[in-house]
């Protein structure tokens, strides 16, 4: 299994609209890839433009496979602009459930 944890700081201008995006990102995620076990979006408590997603795969294969769909190419083609002000990846093999 693959773990994929991203940190995102979003415009504070445009919080709204990321939320928007991400949600049918992941309405995406669950209606069609079944290599995907987990889209998790979590919003920081103090930082309300911070947000956290927790992804975890079958395996590479799967976490490719999600970046080729189109719920996913559209989600990276409305925040290309200067909406995700910062990103930070973790990608890992999962040691311990």
């Amino acid at each position: 299994m693959i773990s994929l944890l991203v940190n995102l700081e979003v415009h504070p201008d445009r919080v709204d609209d990321f939320i928007t995006y991400i949600a049918e990102e992941a309405a995406g995620v669950r209606a069609n890839e079944p290599g995907c076990h987990r889209f998790e979006v979590s919003r920081s408590v103090d930082k309300p433009n911070v947000f956290g997603i927790s992804e975890t795969y079958d395996d590479l294969a799967a976490l490719e496979a999600h970046r080729t769909m189109p719920h996913y190419l559209l989600f990276r083609q409305r925040t290309i602009d200067g909406m995700i002000l910062s990103r930070s990846l973790v990608c890992g093999e999962i040691l311990a459930v």
